[in-house]
């Protein structure tokens, strides 16, 4: 049971952090205690651990020794001291834990071998070895001699070897490497270079560089630098050469250039990276002040060096994974997940999942999910800035296929302005599409009862939330995701006129996943019906049991009330009782209690005084609240002062998803809205409510 891990490279180096997040992220769906640890590290805090720390909210990092006190060691001839001391430090750190990653040494000097170093500290350690061999820059043929002779090195050196990683291999080698390779015992994995991953961002460069920011909003620094462009000559010139991702340098005094770029940015002409002037000349405030009512958001710093040696230094500037740039997280995690078997690496981890769904592993496995759903999600929002932040996340993490809504030039200017790569989404403005004739149509007739003419179809179903929810009921969208700019009913209007609920089900209604600490919980419904019957509040049940079961969460349902079994009276308590012998009815096989009051639901010792016996006292983790009032208050006051994360509203009962967002949501919570919808879209309608007794053990 491979539960430490170590990655060592070889040569040194490779881009292990971006194998280091791939393999945590993995270890993330499994286990709740991780940690990860450097033998060695260069400075306090270091980048990596930091990345790992913050991202996956990991309960230990540290290392084992620091670069100097090795150093000091090393020219005393004490080696196996140093050996020694870094073991016995790591081993107390990594006691206890579920999963741990350590991250092998990659200095180029100081160590007579360094692979037989990082070999020798993975066996003292007991951990398996996944050793990365850096493939920039070569050719297929001279990988693949670096990757047998890493294995054979390995295995000689009496290492456990999980698998081997060709890292930033160009992307059309990859099929070749892996030929060229042949059969090893182990797995053999080519993941590609990304220049979103290595390529420096403007922040980047102008800190190098020693420079000041001069116009931009912060976020538009993250923009990736994927090449450089000189400004020295005219206009016209400079026009010919300007392209995605580009970084010009040019003098401060060049007022036409500077004014060339920011026009060429936002007619669509180039996609810049941001604009550095040389010298440390600022323009004339003229010029500066017809630059921000040009808008566009492009960076714009100002550096001390002169053009020529700003190139030469930006040429060495590499892009770094850290945790205030979770864009290139994201993109190395896509590039991770697109190229390695990781279902196969997991089970050669061979680390049992945890019984209890904790928030890190439910957030990390609804990315899984919604991958191999591959559903299509159309998002109404098209220029909004979280929304468009989201969508770039979701196509480096092949989640699901996307289709944008609004005026497309007004799209695509906006992630220009944004400095985002979204050439995998579709762009579909509602008022010239070919489809507006047929949704009208079909509008129309499914609104004749209400005295909807096609003259009034044709107008109503150019708003994007309208024009949305059709394309899902028409089949040319999987389902829908909106809000984050629009009331709720704006959303979930349309879907009851069109979509309308599973046959069997009375009323559509919601949950909300509530990521505690240490486990995920559903409450419903806290955001649809504000009175339900008991038949409604039976569906609510079923509902929500079955939205838990999809998820990984084993329904155990609790049908909330002020009395617990028969020890309170009234038409509410009746109400509860009525509904959860609906529920028993229908779905025999579901554990479910009722009516029960929050405190016995949680806690086994009051379940055991109140309801001894039952299978859902004490141990509740789906939670049917009695109407809406009651539920909305409970999750709200669970969110703040719980400090849970509440994912939803997620509606349940429509024959075709569609998700509401907060209009507070942030990019977080869009890619996680939009990864559940995708797995809702992924289950057969007649499934979205059924009894979910079949899902428990």
């Amino acid at each position: 049971m491979a539960r430490r891990i170590y990655l060592t490279g070889h040569p040194a180096g490779g881009g292990k952090s971006a194998i280091a997040l791939g393999v945590m992220e993995l270890l993330s769906r499994r286990v709740r205690r991780l940690g990860a640890f450097r033998p060695l590290v260069r400075s306090e805090p270091d980048p990596t651990l930091e990345l790992l720390r913050c991202r996956y909210r990991l309960e230990r990092v540290g290392a084992g020794a620091s670069e100097a006190e090795a150093a000091a060691l090393l020219s005393a001839g004490r080696l196996d001291e140093l050996i020694g001391t870094v073991v016995e430090c790591l081993r107390e750190q990594v006691e206890g834990l579920d999963a741990a990653l350590i991250i092998g040494t990659d200095f180029d000097s100081g160590f007579p071998d360094d692979l037989a170093l990082n070999a020798r500290l993975a066996n003292e350690l007991g951990a398996a070895v996944l050793s990365i061999v850096d493939g920039r820059g070569r050719d297929p043929e001279e990988i693949a001699g670096l990757i047998g002779t890493a294995y054979h090195s390995l295995v000689d050196l009496d290492a456990t070897l999980l698998a081997l990683v060709a890292n930033r291999v160009p992307a059309a080698a990859r099929e070749k490497v892996l030929a060229a390779v042949g059969a090893l015992p182990v797995p053999v994995y080519a993941v590609p270079d990304v220049p979103a991953v290595s390529a420096p961002t403007v922040a980047e460069v102008t800190d190098a560089l020693g420079g000041v920011r001069l116009l931009g909003r912060p976020e538009s620094y993250a923009r990736d630098v994927l090449s450089v462009v000189f400004g020295g000559a005219t206009v016209p010139t400079l026009l010919d050469h300007l392209h995605d991702g580009a970084l010009l340098i040019t003098p401060g005094d060049r007022a036409d250039l500077i004014l060339a770029a920011h026009t060429a940015h936002l007619a669509g002409r180039a996609a810049l990276a941001g604009v550095v002037l040389t010298l440390g000349l600022r323009p004339d405030p003229r010029v500066v002040e017809l630059v921000t009512h040009l808008g566009g958001e492009l960076p714009v710093a100002v550096v001390p060096t002169d053009s020529f040696e700003t190139m030469a230094r930006v040429a060495g500037i590499e892009g770094q994974l850290s945790p205030d740039n979770p864009r290139k997280a994201e993109a190395a995690l896509g590039a991770f997940e697109s190229s390695v078997d990781t279902a196969g690496l997991t089970r050669r981890l061979d680390i049992a999942r945890s019984a209890r769904v904790t928030p890190l592993m439910f957030e990390y496995e609804l990315i899984s999910g919604a991958r191999a759903a591959r559903r299509h999600v159309v998002l109404p929002e098209g220029t909004e800035e979280r929304i468009l932040r989201a969508a770039e996340i979701l196509l480096r993490r092949d989640v699901c296929e996307l289709t944008l809504l609004g005026p497309q030039e007004s799209v695509r200017r906006r992630i220009r302005e944004l400095g985002l790569a979204l050439t995998g989404a579709s762009i579909v403005d509602p008022m010239a599409s070919p489809w507006r004739e047929d949704f009208a149509s079909r509008y129309a007739q499914l609104r004749a009862h209400r005295g909807v003419t096609l003259e009034n179809a044709r107008d109503l179903v150019t708003d994007p939330n309208y024009f949305g929810t059709l394309m899902v009921a028409s089949g040319r969208a999987d389902a829908m995701v909106s809000g984050a700019a629009h009331p709720t009913a704006d959303t979930i209007r349309p879907a009851f006129q069109i979509i309308k609920t599973v046959p069997g089900v009375s009323v559509a209604s919601s949950v909300f996943f509530m990521c505690l600490p240490d486990q995920v919980l559903v409450y419903g419904d806290c955001a649809i019906v504000p009175d339900p019957t008991p038949e409604q509040l039976a569906d609510i049940a079923i509902s929500s049991a079955a939205t838990a079961a999809a998820f990984g969460i084993q329904p155990l349902v609790a049908m909330l009330s002020y009395a617990t079994g028969g020890s309170g009276h009234g038409c509410d308590v009746e109400k509860v009782a009525a509904a959860t012998a609906l529920v028993r009815q229908r779905a025999p096989q579901l554990p479910v209690e009722g009516p029960i009051q929050y405190d016995a639901a949680v806690d086994p010792v009051v379940a055991a005084a109140k309801l001894p016996g039952s299978r859902v006292a004490g141990r509740a983790t789906v939670f049917i609240f009695p109407d809406l009032n009651t539920g909305n208050n409970t999750y709200k006051a669970v969110q703040r002062s719980a400090g849970a994360v509440a994912v939803g509203p997620v509606l349940q009962g429509l024959r075709r998803p569609v998700n509401d967002l907060s209009r507070g949501a942030t990019v977080a919570d869009i890619v996680n809205t939009v990864a559940i919808t995708a797995i809702q879209a992924a289950a057969p309608a007649d499934e979205a409510a059924a009894p979910a007794g079949g899902a428990v053990a």
